[in-house]
């Protein structure tokens, strides 16, 4: 057909019977739940969109053709929705003015559902740009708010809320000519209709603007915070519902006009954290984790929490749907196989290089695992996961002033003869086990051994939380004399990996990942007991759990380290690990933990992992080479070729990493014989970050291992190497430094060339304000360690990082690295002792971080620092040593006599 551009669609255009007969029965059948009837829908649909006017018959029948059933008629919209995502630009005019004056005049359709599917329809084409060619949409829709009619305020209220949420930037911009400064005031004008759907549309579309600090809601924000609070006993639970989450958004933005209120608000939100609509008791439970995060928030609530506490632990019980949902009378289920949704994508940790700090506790701690996170299955976020973090965030702003609030409640749940309390208890200890440690301690003695016990419990859903439970207590328990609670607690966690019930053993497995992390080295009087259990469990456990238990053996080997290197250990740990890797295909996500797993492993085994490596080694580099032949192809036909998965290729490396770290020069042999460096000089070149970290990582270990295989390609890497010298990718920044300075030792003199290639940038990322400390120290080591190899290059910028080098190495543990990043600094200081004249206290301090250096070394400290006395005399050194601090003072003329 060819449309004649003057003809006015509305009246002219008229569906061919057969056509409109022919597109029903599509529609008929693709409700079919047959998915080869499917298919050919699918095919047969894209077939029409060949046709001009096929997207006249699709919103014919959602329109006009009220004959036909609603489904049927909300299908065509949505397949007419998805035609103008995908094709929009490319309909005729007539088309799009037939579609659009079509929606305005059906908005109000007697049925919600074509109602709302107009709605959909509405927004798509307004979020496809065509808010700015549709200048009557928006004063067409507010003008049909105040229809009479309520099915036509309710349809155009409905298309507002999507159009607020799909398009509230551009609705907030100049584009526009800013039609939120007449919107905005209408909606508050519609918070006092006498129908619950319209309140809540109405508070739904102001919800849009908040977070953004709209300009034409800051102007009416009282007037839009007393409507809230005249909506505050509303009988419709969705308007509740909207008035809590505005609330919540108002904390974070417009803080200093709810604070006059707070006191009735908290109120507020105490009933309605114990809303009987569960959707709204979330919503406003929401409201004590966004305080919490507030400064004021210890003035605040320190009055409410009295009345707080109950509230936010009574939320912390399961609820019966719950427990259906989780299957908490199934008791035993572990030969039950997994369903594959049950499986969470996992994401692997690239290889990060860090330094040993002293044990002083100024490590940051990792946050990764210690979410609240006992009942996964359930829709991800509910009320007793909400309440349950409140309460964990709260502990940490109260500390130990929580206690007297929690304590009386703690002691009737933990012993309360209904598991679903005494379950909600045993979370509630868990919860305040960061914040309130110090209190708690000395009820310790008593509740660990209680919680040892109810690892047996007869309810698996109570066993599985108190593995949580004293996971977040593992720190103390370590702290105890072994026998005391450290081999009660590890016997029977050992038991519940081996549990009849898959959570249960999911609980338990990580768990123990977590006081393996904490007890280290304590654990090794017991590794054949614990490798006894974790091997036993390779035979008992599902594909969900298997990936945990990869973990707990990966974390064991972490934290013995070499201590697993005994023949007895090896010939229990590897030849399960070795039949899983051999069953594995090369497609196998599973192989990403394995691969993790077996990394650790190597590492901690070293020459005893010599009998595994050959065929480990070489797989790995298939791994590589295949993802990097996949990209090449994907990167020439994209339409022929999809993209390759390169967590494949990054766990690979890191696999390699662990290889060379914990082989050796026993490494060498391997790589000679394969193209792995090669393979690097690509992976060092890819768009992704993750996998330049990761090849840099390997690149320091493979300098370290055997850096005759390294040393030819130097001149292709350090080019590479100075280019990735960029802190916006921290990682692949921290490990390319932490390469530079491994090869540069290496190297020795002839590193002088490559110098100008990253001296610079390096100088430049020690001295940035914020950059994180494993970064400011590697950097440190690196300038450290070129300085050592070519003090001519590099000590005439000494005066430009002499003070932020001596402030990032004070708190590393002596080692081989600072060894000679500071044998680097003293030969700098000979060459350019001006440099360091002006910061001279903080070369002092950094020299007094040694607890006992090599000799040579003191050696070198000793003559610059009673050079530099002489040279200023007594009198001068006197008052300029009077500045140190007393402990400073102290060390240096203990070890160094001045």
């Amino acid at each position: 057909m060819v449309w004649d551009r003057q003809t006015k669609m509305e009246y002219e255009w008229k569906p061919d019977e057969q056509g409109l007969q022919q597109i029903l029965q599509l529609l008929k059948e693709s409700q079919s739940p047959d998915t080869t009837i499917q298919r050919t829908v699918q095919q047969k649909l894209e077939q029409l969109n060949q046709y001009p006017d096929f997207n006249n018959y699709l919103i014919f029948v959602l329109t006009k053709l009220k004959s036909e059933d609603e489904p049927t008629r909300s299908l065509s919209g949505l397949i007419l929705k998805n035609n103008v995502k995908a094709h929009f630009q490319n309909f005729p005019n007539g088309v799009t003015d037939f579609i659009k004056s079509e929606c305005l005049n059906n908005i109000g359709d007697a049925s919600p559902l074509i109602r709302a599917t107009v709605g959909i329809l509405i927004t798509t084409i307004a979020s496809k740009g065509e808010l700015q060619n549709w200048p009557d949409l928006l004063p067409k829709l507010c003008s049909l708010l105040d229809s009479e009619d309520y099915n036509t305020c309710e349809g155009a209220f409905g298309a507002l809320q999507k159009i607020c949420e799909d398009s509230a930037e551009i609705l907030d911009s100049d584009v526009l000519d800013r039609p939120l400064n007449i919107m905005i005031p209408k909606f508050l004008q519609f918070f006092k209709h006498n129908s619950p759907k319209i309140r809540s549309h109405a508070v739904a579309c102001v919800n849009q603007f908040i977070i953004s600090r709209t300009q034409a809601l800051m102007m009416h924000i009282d007037s839009f915070i007393e409507n809230l609070f005249a909506l505050a006993g509303d009988e419709e639970p969705e308007v509740r519902k909207n008035v809590c989450r505005a609330l919540v958004m108002l904390l974070e933005v417009r803080m200093d006009r709810l604070l006059p209120h707070m006191h009735n608000i908290v109120e507020y939100m105490l009933q309605r954290t114990q809303d009987q609509d569960e959707n709204v008791a979330l919503e406003a439970c929401e409201f004590w984790l966004t305080l919490a995060e507030q400064p004021i928030c210890k003035d605040v609530l320190v009055r409410h929490l009295p009345k707080l506490i109950p509230v936010l632990v009574n939320g912390m019980k399961y609820s019966d749907i719950d427990i259906i949902l989780l299957k908490g009378d199934v008791e035993e289920d572990e030969t039950i196989p997994d369903s594959e949704q049950d499986i969470r994508p996992r994401f692997h940790r690239s290889r990060t290089v860090a330094q040993q700090h002293d044990e002083d506790g100024i490590e940051e701690e990792d946050e990764d695992d210690d979410e609240i996170d006992d009942d996964d299955t359930i829709s991800d976020w509910n009320l007793r996961k909400c309440s349950a973090a409140a309460l964990d965030v709260l502990a940490n702003v109260y500390r130990d002033e929580l206690l007297p609030h929690i304590l009386p409640l703690l002691k009737e749940l933990l012993f309360h003869h209904e598991w679903v309390v005494k379950e909600s208890g045993i979370l509630v200890l868990g919860a305040i086990a960061e914040g309130c440690m110090q209190g708690m301690i000395p009820y310790l003695p008593e509740l660990i051994p209680h919680l040892i016990q109810c690892l047996s419990d007869k309810k698996a859903l109570v066993r599985s939380i108190t593995c949580w439970t004293l996971s977040r207590y593992a720190h103390w328990v370590v702290s105890q004399p072994p026998d005391t609670y450290l081999k009660p607690l590890m016997t029977e966690l050992l038991k519940r990996i081996l549990d009849s019930n898959k959570r249960v053993q999911e609980a338990a497995c990580s768990a123990f990942a977590t006081l393996e992390e904490e007890a280290c080295t304590e654990l090794v009087p017991y590794l054949a007991y614990i490798l006894d259990t974790l091997v036993f469990a390779f035979s008992k456990y599902q594909h969900k759990n298997l990936l945990i238990l990869y973990d707990a053996i990966g974390t064991l080997a972490d934290s013995v380290g070499h201590h697993l290197n005994k023949p007895e250990y090896i010939q229990m740990l590897m030849p399960p690990l070795i039949q899983k890797w051999n069953m594995l295909k090369d497609e196998d996500k599973d192989l990403f933990p394995l691969l993790e797993c077996l990394s650790s492993v190597a590492t901690a085994l070293q020459s005893g992992f010599l009998p595994y490596c050959e065929p480990v080694y070489q797989r790995c580099v298939n791994l590589v080479q295949k993802t990097l032949a996949q990209a090449m192809l994907n990167n020439a036909q994209p339409d022929q070729y999809e993209a390759p998965d390169k967590d494949f290729m990054i766990v690979a490396l890191d696999l390699l990493s662990g290889l060379a770290e914990g082989l050796g020069g026993n490494i060498e042999q391997l790589v000679a014989r394969s193209n792995i460096l090669t393979l690097m000089y690509q992976c060092m070149q890819d768009k992704m970050p993750e996998v330049r970290q990761s090849s840099f990582a390997l690149l320091g270990d493979l300098t370290k291992a055997c850096f005759q295989h390294v040393k030819p390609f130097i001149a292709d890497f350090m080019p590479i190497l100075g280019t990735n010298l960029n802190p916006e990718f921290i990682s692949v920044c921290n490990n390319a430094t932490w390469a530079i300075g491994e090869i540069s030792i290496q190297m020795g003199i002839e590193m002088q060339p490559y110098i100008p290639m990253v001296l610079h940038q390096l100088v430049e990322i020690i001295n940035r304000p914020n950059a994180p400390k494993t970064l400011l120290e590697n950097t440190a080591i690196t300038i450290g360690r070129l300085g050592y190899v070519c003090p001519q290059e590099v000590a005439p910028m000494l005066q430009q990082f002499i003070r932020p080098w001596c402030t990032s190495l004070r708190n590393i543990r002596d080692n081989e690295e600072k060894d000679s990043a500071f044998r680097g600094i003293c030969t700098m200081i000979s060459v350019n002792p001006s440099g360091v004249i002006q910061d001279f206290i903080f070369f002092c301090d950094a020299v007094a971080s040694w607890i006992n250096p090599k000799d040579d070394l003191r050696d070198m400290f000793c003559k610059i620092l009673h050079g530099f006395k002489n040279q200023v005399g007594d009198e001068n050194w006197r008052r300029f040593s009077d500045q140190f601090p007393l402990p400073l003072k102290e060390r240096l003329a203990a070890f160094y006599g001045v």
